[in-house]
């Protein structure tokens, strides 16, 4: 009875209420990243370096972070699948990680500021310390859910999910477009710390680990040949691959939104048939978020649970068409009322997508004893598109924007970007046909 294979928890039927505590979690993160992606960090980089540099700034500062990221998010994972601490293997590393990433937002919060721009080292610096900690709390929590769901509620626990995500996104977009009633940058990123410290309460204390799992020794030779063993099973590297993608897609749209607004749509920001609804560029990007937020969320718990009836591909399918539309749309308007219904658009395919994949990811998982690890090293495939995505995005806005202003091609640089969008999302589409043990 003390083999590892005796350890193996006993997963019981979980209640909906039980499945929104789980999932909490995931509200708290995604609210802090989409305010600090979408809005704060952009409006705060351009504070910084000015129009001509803003895209090649961000795209470094996002590469530089998620290059952390991918090396954190599957060394936690892996250490909280062999380390037990007081409170369990997966909830105080979300206590820790916690902590440290709203001192990391403490730092963001002053030390860019109007008339303060200078300090664009420090910055970064504090933005790698929020990357750092997210990641030790986020991928020992990812392990969460396949710890304590069964099998036949995975679609379920992943349309849960994917509802906390877009949920979290939408008050994310909403803190940006009450920006200025809000106090300002500092003021919003004190409502990010104290959202994040609901989220660990929430988990802690809401949400019961195993009382038995297997717990092995780190050894790490083994550790590390670990991080590799999952792309030995080809399901998982196809899963991993077609994520990269279609992360790559969303990340060349999502990152440079808001200069998209000021570029090419353009002040005053106005809606037919409602009027204008913003002045700045920070809040016309936020005010998008709204109704493609309130698409995800309309196909969040939906696509899930369809998932688990006709198989988890069709959504993909369904969800990467919609997306790859939506990219080549903006490519021939600048119209603020096409871009909003795009937007929901958009948000039916994010949607579905988000409460698909990590149902996908769950069962392609090489190994039972490696949750976290191994949902670590998925993990990837959501952050290295920043590495490789943004950068490349960022260079080739800046660049083609020069060289269109001389064609008088004022928007050149953003129909680039959005076609090489089109792309990745029409291969991390496609390429979910050679996952063959899923339906």
């Amino acid at each position: 009875m003390n083999s590892i294979s005796a350890q193996i928890p006993v997963r019981t039927h979980l209640s909906t209420f039980r499945q929104a505590l789980l999932s909490f979690y995931w509200f708290a993160i995604n609210v802090q990243w989409s305010a600090v992606l979408i809005v704060l960090m952009p409006s705060q980089i351009k504070m910084a370096v000015g129009d001509s540099s803003k895209g090649s700034a961000l795209g470094i500062a996002l590469a530089i972070g998620a290059f952390l990221s991918m090396i954190v998010a599957p060394a936690f994972g892996g250490l909280s699948d062999r380390i037990k601490l007081p409170g369990g293997r997966r909830k105080p590393w979300v206590v820790i990680g916690t902590i440290g990433n709203n001192l990391g937002l403490l730092g963001l919060a002053f030390l860019i500021q109007p008339g303060q721009p200078a300090n664009m080292t420090g910055w970064i610096l504090a933005f790698l310390v929020v990357e750092l900690f997210s990641n030790i709390a986020s991928a020992p929590y990812s392990a969460l859910i396949p710890d304590v769901v069964p099998s036949e509620q995975r679609g379920a626990a992943s349309g849960w999910m994917g509802l906390m995500t877009v949920l979290g996104m939408f008050v994310g977009g909403l803190l940006g477009f009450l920006l200025n009633a809000l106090g300002g940058i500092v003021g919003v990123y004190y409502i990010l710390i104290a959202i994040m410290f609901v989220g660990m309460f929430v988990t802690y204390f809401g949400v019961q680990e195993p009382a038995t799992y297997p717990v092995r020794p780190v050894k790490w030779d083994e550790f590390l040949r670990g991080m590799i063993d999952p792309f030995k099973t080809r399901d998982f590297t196809w899963v991993f691959l077609t994520r990269l993608l279609v992360t790559m897609g969303i990340y060349t749209i999502q990152e440079f939104l808001q200069y998209y607004m000021g570029d090419v749509v353009g002040a005053p920001f106005v809606l037919a048939g409602v009027g204008k609804v913003a002045d700045a560029p920070e809040q016309a990007a936020s005010f998008f978020l709204l109704p493609l937020l309130l698409g995800a969320i309309l196909s969040t718990l939906v696509a899930g649970i369809l998932s688990d009836r006709y198989g988890r591909k069709l959504m993909v399918y369904l969800a990467g068409g919609m997306m790859g539309v939506v990219a080549l749309v903006f490519i021939f308007s600048n119209s603020f009322t096409i871009a909003v219904l795009m937007g929901v658009v958009f948000g039916l395919g994010y949607g579905a997508y988000q409460s698909v994949d990590w149902a996908l990811a769950s069962d392609v998982l090489p190994s039972m004893d490696d949750y976290a690890k191994d949902m670590g090293v998925w993990h990837v495939a959501m952050v290295l598109p920043q590495v490789v995505a943004t950068p490349i995005a960022g260079f080739l806005l800046d660049n083609f924007q020069r060289v269109g202003r001389t064609q008088n091609l004022p928007t050149l640089g953003y129909t680039v970007i959005f076609l090489v969008a089109v792309v990745y999302f029409i291969f991390g589409t496609v390429f979910v046909k050679q996952i063959k043990g899923v339906r």
